[in-house]
C-alpha cells in the first residue's frame, strides 16, 4: 500500500529526526551516558504539578471523565493568565484548549491556511514546522534569521512573502537560540505584514509561538506579537514551564486586537475544528487542573545558574555559544565547523548533545539545560576534550 503524498512528504522531513531518536533509544540506558539532547526531565515531577494532578484524579460527578472539549474553568484560567501577562483583554473565548503547542499550531494551520498555501518559518527554528505543513496541506518557507544575533530579519522575511503566503512563524523566546525579539522589532514585522498584506490584496496572519514564554532569565521583559499586530494567534504549551512534555496541555489564544467580526468567526471555529482533526482537546484531568497549574513553575533561579555555569565555563574554553535569554537551551558554533563530526566525538565519550542539522545548521548544536547540575558539571570538560579532538 502507497503512502499518500502529504504522509510521503511528512516522512521524508522528519526522517533524521526518527532516526536520532531511534539512536538515542539504543544509548539513553548505558549507564554514566549523558543525555542533552531534549528539553525532558532529568529529576522527579514537580511536587506542585503531582498535587494539581492527584487533586482531580477522584470523580465528583459521573461525567467527570465523559468527553470534554474546551472546558469553562480552564479556559478562564488561561484568559486570566494572558490579561496579567500582557496587559490584553483577553476572554475565555479567545481561547481553545489543545493537546500542546503540537496541537495548538496544528489547529491554527487548520484555520488559516488552504493546500498550497505557504507559511513563513525562522531558520534556525523547530525542526517540526515543516512535517506539521506537509501534513496540512501547506507550503514551509524559509527565512533566515540574521546569522550574527539570531534577531528577526525584516529583509529576510519580506523576500519570502509572496501572494500564497497565509502565516509567518515568530518564536520567542526562540528555540533553538534563546532569543528574545524586542517590541520594536515585532512592531517592524507588524508594519511590513499590514504592508504585504494590502499588496497582495489577502490577509497575512502572525502565529506567535510561546511555549518559553515563562521561561526567561532575570531582567528579561517579553513582548507578545499579540499586542503589536491584530492578526496573531499565540500558541502555548504548559509541557515546558511544569518540565513535563508528556502531559500534553496547551492552548490556541486569539489577540484581543483583532476586529470583532473576524475574531467572532474564529471563536465559532474552534470546537467544530478541533473535533473533525480527532478531538483536538487536552484530557479531562489536565483541563481540570489548569487553574492549579497557573500557579506552578521550573525553578528559574537554579535554571539561570546552570545557564552562567556552563555558559561560561565553555566560553572560557573558546566556545562560541549565544547567551540565551529564555528557554532552557545553549546554541553554538560546533567547534571545527563540523556538526556532526562533533556530535560524533562527544557520543564516543557518552555525552549526547543534539545537532546542529536538525536546524538546518550542520555547523551548530545545541545543549539542553534540563539535565542535572552534576550532568552538566560531567559533561562540561567531556565537550571541552571532544572540541580539542575536532579542531
Amino acid at each position: 500500500m502507497e503512502l499518500a503524498r502529504r504522509a510521503q512528504a511528512a516522512e521524508s522531513e522528519i526522517a533524521q529526526m526518527t532516526r536520532f531518536l531511534a539512536q538515542m533509544d539504543g544509548l539513553a540506558d548505558i549507564p554514566g551516558t549523558i543525555d542533552l539532547t531534549f528539553g525532558n526531565p532529568h529529576e522527579m515531577p514537580l511536587t506542585g504539578l503531582v498535587s494539581a494532578v492527584r487533586e482531580q484524579v477522584e470523580p465528583r460527578s459521573e461525567s467527570w471523565f465523559g468527553y470534554k472539549t474546551n472546558e469553562d474553568q480552564a479556559r478562564d484560567a488561561v484568559a486570566t493568565g494572558l490579561q496579567a501577562e500582557t496587559g490584553l483583554a483577553f476572554t475565555p473565548d479567545d481561547i481553545a484548549m489543545t493537546q500542546g503547542a503540537f496541537g495548538a499550531i496544528e489547529l491554527a494551520f487548520h484555520l488559516l491556511t488552504d493546500p498550497g498555501d505557504e507559511v513563513v518559518i525562522p531558520e534556525p527554528g523547530w525542526f517540526c514546522y515543516p512535517p506539521m505543513l506537509r501534513a496540512a496541506a501547506a507550503v514551509p518557507v524559509t527565512a533566515a534569521l540574521d546569522d550574527s544575533t539570531f534577531d528577526l530579519d525584516l529583509d529576510a522575511i519580506s523576500a519570502a512573502l509572496s501572494p500564497r503566503t497565509r502565516i509567518v512563524v515568530v518564536n520567542s523566546p526562540a528555540n533553538p537560540t534563546g532569543r528574545i525579539y524586542p517590541r520594536e522589532q515585532l512592531e517592524a514585522l507588524a508594519a511590513l505584514l499590514e504592508d504585504e498584506s494590502a499588496h497582495h490584496g489577502r490577509r497575512i496572519w502572525l502565529l506567535s509561538d510561546e511555549p518559553y514564554r515563562r521561561i526567561r532569565f532575570t531582567g528579561e521583559g517579553f513582548t507578545s506579537p499579540a499586542a503589536v499586530y491584530p492578526w496573531t494567534m499565540i500558541d502555548y504549551s504548559y509541557g515546558k514551564i511544569l518540565l513535563a512534555p508528556g502531559q500534553r496541555l496547551g492552548y490556541l489564544a486569539l489577540s484581543p486586537l483583532m476586529p470583532d467580526e473576524v475574531r467572532r468567526e474564529m471563536q465559532q471555529a474552534f470546537t467544530p475544528l478541533q473535533l473533525s482533526i480527532g478531538w483536538g482537546f487536552p484530557d479531562a484531568l489536565m483541563q481540570y487542573a489548569v487553574p492549579a497549574l497557573e500557579r506552578v513553575g521550573i525553578d528559574l533561579v537554579e535554571l539561570e545558574r546552570k545557564r552562567d555555569r556552563t555558559h561560561g565555563a565553555l566560553t572560557a574554553a573558546g566556545f562560541d555559544l549565544t547567551f540565551p535569554e529564555g528557554t532552557f537551551y545553549l546554541w553554538g558554533r560546533a567547534p571545527g565547523g563540523d556538526g556532526d563530526a562533533f556530535t560524533e566525538q562527544l557520543a564516543g565519550r557518552g555525552v549526547f548533545v543534539m545537532p546542529g542539522r536538525m536546524f538546518n545548521r550542520p555547523g551548530h548544536f545545541r545543549i539542553s539545560l534540563t539535565a542535572t547540575s552534576e550532568s552538566l558539571e560531567r559533561a562540561v570538560p567531556v565537550l571541552i576534550e571532544a572540541a580539542r579532538v575536532t579542531t
